[in-house]
């Protein structure tokens, strides 16, 4: 695999039992690159390894005065040092690529996993954890599978130094091969309270980034109450504490690279004493002794890879159980003989070259019925649900989707678009036939032009949905604060935050009517508008998706009263069906929800209407007193 090949056309099936079992499936998809990577890097440290015999053969030639033994030297030296540098070349060009690669295929899951979850991820994981895992924690996995092959080289090189030391000069060969494996061995102790320090760091780091995020997006609101003082404050005190958890963490590793650095200087100069001694009994010659010695010096740089593997595992290893419990997530309910991830293409709703879908007979169509709530919304009208619950409310619109995100609804019935259950569906066709905006929908930074440009019928051009969404204001604010002349051209910030939260919603809201979707579920999707524009919008709404089924969950009395059919849903199921009008007077427990009445006021409108002198209704309806 290679870098300009990416991305994978199949990241495969990730094994996430544990992050050990995670990391080993990366190395073993990677088997090809892991075995380029250590032949280049047994290679590079042959080199070196080779360099220490020719050095005392050419010290020994020196003594000899053997003209032609050291030219024989030379060449071998000029040979080890290109290995060294080609193998060096290589090693860093195929361990890069390594990590590159599995950083990319970790990303990818990831991804798709974060697309079949849809808005149920953010309900099982925290949204700063995701983060986490989706930049420093690939990283850090991508950090272990790259020095796994440079560690295995170096293991390599070091057990065939001590094998070959042995049969060269057994006498000083038996305390390199008792040294060699102490200094390998001897930070283990140390790892894993090393390893906790830095899990106790990395989790003070993520509780700074959650305040300094929160206060971020919501300082607006702090500037008006005059807390910012206090998120700051917090702030420093988390800041500080990532800061003492971060230097107890390098204390640690600071006594870990002292004992690599200790302990091979303590060989160094026992392995010189005993040599010395061997030397001046004539037991070997000086050549031997500066070809031992200059071993040993160099085994330092292999054996750094100890540590780095070490190092490289202690982090890696909670980080990739964080992406393993992430990518172990599922779907409550999955499409019967459709896979988990929802990788393949649905016989329906294909994206052709100029991003428009094109729809076969395979896209059910129909009314849209929920058996677990008895809500039904006929097909090509408007339907407005009323349900006293927000959480309820969000959990039905999710349900509506054909992809809840809340256990307990695995063991319902599954929503239907005509004579098709949407959980027969895969979730690519499931979403394509139905598509639901949540009452918080993200904006992307980019263009606005890039933000319209999903996948759709074609039916709906950008024009109209922006029209019909009531963006002209929101359109005027682009150009204002952008050097572009086109609108469409304009770039909108991280999540618009450029933009005020009723023109988010309106972007939003117009990219939802630009797919034209058969179903289009919309949750609130005019809570953050004054009334005049959330009229226009209704009207804009009513006239766009003329035709096409559309199901708004709201409590406005304007959207209520332009729809051809509302819904009440009391207790999780639907308690009162009919017009707008109808409701308000004759359901006291809709007519509450919608006009947030006191149960007094409730009371006393009871009797108003059984009196027949008539009630107070919202904004937007008119009815005459009866004579």
């Amino acid at each position: 695999m290679h870098i300009r090949d990416l991305p994978y056309a199949d990241p495969g099936e990730p094994d996430t039992r544990s992050g050990p079992r995670f990391l080993l499936w990366l190395g073993r998809n990677q088997l090809g690159g892991q075995l380029k990577s250590l032949g280049w890097g047994l290679l590079h440290f042959f080199g070196i390894a080779a360099l220490p015999y020719t050095v005392g053969i050419a010290v020994q030639a020196v003594v000899d005065r053997s003209g032609t033994r050291l030219a024989v030297a030379g060449a071998v030296i000029l040979l080890a040092g290109i290995a060294v540098a080609a193998g060096d070349t290589m090693l860093h060009r195929t361990a890069v690529t390594n990590w590159i690669t599995a950083a990319a295929r970790t990303q990818q899951l990831l991804a798709r996993r974060t697309a079949v979850l849809g808005a149920a991820l953010t309900r099982r994981v925290a949204a700063g954890e995701v983060v986490a895992v989706s930049t420093g924690d690939v990283e850090k996995i991508g950090w272990f599978v790259e020095a796994l092959s440079r560690f295995a080289a170096a293991a390599l090189t070091v057990v065939a130094v001590c094998v070959g030391l042995l049969v060269y000069q057994p006498s000083l060969g038996v305390v390199v091969a008792v040294g060699i494996p102490v200094l390998a061995l001897a930070v283990l102790p140390l790892l894993p309270r090393a390893t906790r320090r830095a899990d106790v760091q990395r989790e003070k780091a993520g509780h700074a980034t959650e305040l300094a995020s929160d206060t971020v997006a919501g300082l607006r609101v702090l500037r008006g109450i005059g807390g910012e003082e206090l998120f700051l404050e917090r702030y420093r005190r988390a800041s500080q504490e990532v800061r003492t958890a971060a230097v107890r963490s390098a204390r640690m590793w600071a006594v870990i690279s002292a004992i690599q650095v200790l302990l091979p200087g303590l060989l160094l100069v026992v392995l010189l004493w005993h040599g010395i001694h061997l030397a001046r009994e004539g037991r070997i010659t000086v050549g031997e002794l500066v070809t031992v010695y200059s071993a040993v010096m160099l085994l330092n740089y292999p054996l750094r890879h100890f540590e780095e593997i070490a190092m490289a595992y202690s982090f890696s290893r909670p980080s990739a159980k964080r992406a393993a419990r992430v990518l172990a997530l599922e779907r409550t309910t999955e499409a019967k003989g459709a896979p988990a991830d929802g990788s393949h293409s649905a016989p329906s709703g294909q994206v052709t070259d100029d991003n428009t879908v094109s729809y076969d007979d395979a896209v059910p169509s129909g009314d849209l019925h929920d058996p677990a709530t008895g809500l039904l919304a006929p097909a090509g009208r408007l339907t407005a649900v009323v349900c006293g619950d927000p959480d309820a409310a969000g959990r039905l619109a999710e349900r509506l989707g054909g992809h809840p995100a809340f256990e307990e609804a695995a063991d319902l019935p599954s929503v239907r678009l005509g004579d098709v259950p949407l959980d027969d569906l895969s979730l690519d066709t499931a979403r394509t036939a139905v598509l639901v905006q949540d009452k918080d929908p993200v904006l992307l930074s980019g263009t606005l032009r890039a933000l319209l440009d999903v996948p759709s019928s074609g039916a709906v051009s950008p024009k109209q949905a922006l029209a019909a969404a009531q963006c002209d204001d929101v359109l005027d604010a682009l150009v204002q604060g952008s050097v572009a002349d086109d609108p469409m051209d304009a770039r909108l910030t991280e999540r618009g935050r450029s933009l005020s939260g009723g023109q988010r919603q309106r972007l939003a809201l117009a990219r939802s009517l630009v797919t034209d979707p058969e179903a289009l579920v919309l949750d609130e999707p005019t809570s953050a508008v004054d009334s005049h524009t959330e009229a226009r919008i209704a009207d804009g709404l009513r006239d766009l998706r003329s035709g096409r089924t559309t199901v708004v969950l709201t409590s406005s009395p304007l959207l209520l009263d332009r729809a051809d059919r509302v819904v009440f849903l009391h207790d999780g199921e639907v308690a009162a069906v009919g017009e707008h009008r109808e409701l308000i007077v004759g359901e006291p427990r809709y007519r509450a929800v919608v006009t947030r009445e006191t149960d007094d006021e409730a009371a006393g409108g009871d009797r108003v209407a059984a009196t027949g002198t008539g009630i107070d209704l919202p904004i937007g309806i008119d009815i005459e007193e009866p004579a």
